[in-house]
């Protein structure tokens, strides 16, 4: 691929070559602007030939100021040691045999860090370098990736430690004092351990959720669902637990289409949005079923869904947070667990092909409202 040049009116490159311009990419037709990386290209002089729009943004050099100019002066690097890039790798006298260098991080005058690669253009394989054509990319979406791994790995530990020092301690005391413990005492331990344990598998749980989601590897294993049925199941859970029966709502307006989904993420999912409702909220825990529309475009199957509203009756999520519910790590007002609840619901129903969204309530509390299509059954797909 080359990049086709016309000559810029006013002023003449180094070594009296013609200052050039950028056209587009020959044979392709596209304009080097509409890359979404930056892109350089130097002719077999040195010369830059080629500087982008995303190039200008991320070095903050005008491309008027870069066309024409050497190489090394257009786009002053340095590694992170301090050493100028280009004197280093010497793309047009070293060795002959080179194709290019690897994506790293180098530095920009005022010590901005970017991703740069480059490729060696030669006519031949061992003949002169005819176009060096450099690639850069910001750093930022990186970083932010970076930092979201490092919380996370932050937040487990965190997590885990809790329950793995209560599960440590309770074993090691029950091991060495056993005789000394009424069973009223050893069972107080034992149901301690067991409730730490199931915290521990619920967050490895999570973790694997996350990671399956974040990888597009998260299995749907589709079946007919009642999902009326499943959330009354979750209501009597909350009522035998000690909720009053009176605090939940259950309104389904009939009739609903045939729900196909996988029952147990569809469990997650409606598990999480009441949890958060009956311990985060107050008053009336109100959850609608209804048909909807699907939101997928062009739904063959009568553009049919389900919606299911969980909606509460207390202060509800500030307007300045709605934005951030669904990311990792969001707890709200209130803090406690892992913040990856939401994350993974709204990654769960996006698998389905559903859509969710988070609101204000008619009564002022949070409202989550998330659309399943009817969709089909894997073998049927």
């Amino acid at each position: 691929m080359s990049v086709g040049t016309s000559n810029a009116p006013g002023g003449r490159g180094t070594r009296g070559v013609p200052a050039p311009r950028q056209g587009t990419l020959t044979g392709l037709g596209v304009d080097p602007d509409d890359l979404p990386d930056g892109l350089v290209v130097a002719d077999e002089h040195g010369v830059v030939v080629c500087f982008n729009a995303a190039a200008a943004r991320i070095t903050a050099t005008a491309a008027t100021d870069a066309l024409g100019q050497r190489l090394e002066k257009a786009l002053p690097l340095e590694d992170l040691e301090g050493r100028r890039w280009w004197q280093l790798t010497d793309p047009y006298g070293g060795l002959a045999i080179r194709v290019g260098q690897p994506e790293r991080n180098l530095l920009l005058p005022g010590g901005r860090e970017i991703l740069v690669s480059a490729a060696y253009v030669r006519a031949e394989p061992t003949g002169p370098v005819h176009r060096v054509v450099v690639s850069l990319r910001d750093t930022e979406a990186r970083r932010r990736t970076e930092r979201s791994h490092a919380e996370l790995i932050a937040t487990v530990a965190h997590e885990l430690r809790s329950p793995l020092t209560s599960v440590k301690g309770f074993t090691a005391t029950l091991l060495a004092k056993w005789e000394r413990f009424t069973d009223d005492q050893k069972r107080l331990m034992l149901e301690t351990v067991d409730a730490d344990a199931d915290r521990v598998t619920r967050l490895i749980a999570e973790l694997l959720d996350i990671s399956r989601i974040d990888s597009g590897r998260l299995e749907l294993r589709r079946q007919p669902v009642d999902i009326g049925a499943a959330v009354g199941r979750h209501i009597q859970a909350y009522v035998a637990a000690g909720q009053p029966a009176g605090r939940f709502l259950l309104r389904i307006e009939q009739p609903l289409p045939a729900l196909w989904a996988d029952p147990d993420k569809v469990d997650q999912v409606l598990s999480n949005l009441i949890e958060n409702a009956v311990r985060h909220g107050e008053g009336t825990v109100t959850i609608d079923v209804t048909p909807s529309v699907s939101p997928r475009d062009g739904d063959d199957l009568d553009n049919t869904a389900t919606s299911v509203t969980v909606s509460d009756e207390g202060p509800g999520i500030p307007e300045e947070s709605m934005n951030r519910v669904f990311t990792r790590f969001w707890r709200g007002s209130k803090r406690g667990g892992t913040g990856l609840g939401l994350y993974i619901v709204k990654g769960i129903v996006e698998a389905h092909g559903g859509t969710i969204t988070v609101g204000r309530a008619a009564s002022g509390g949070a409202e989550f409202r998330f659309t399943l299509p009817v969709s089909t059954p894997a073998y049927l797909a």
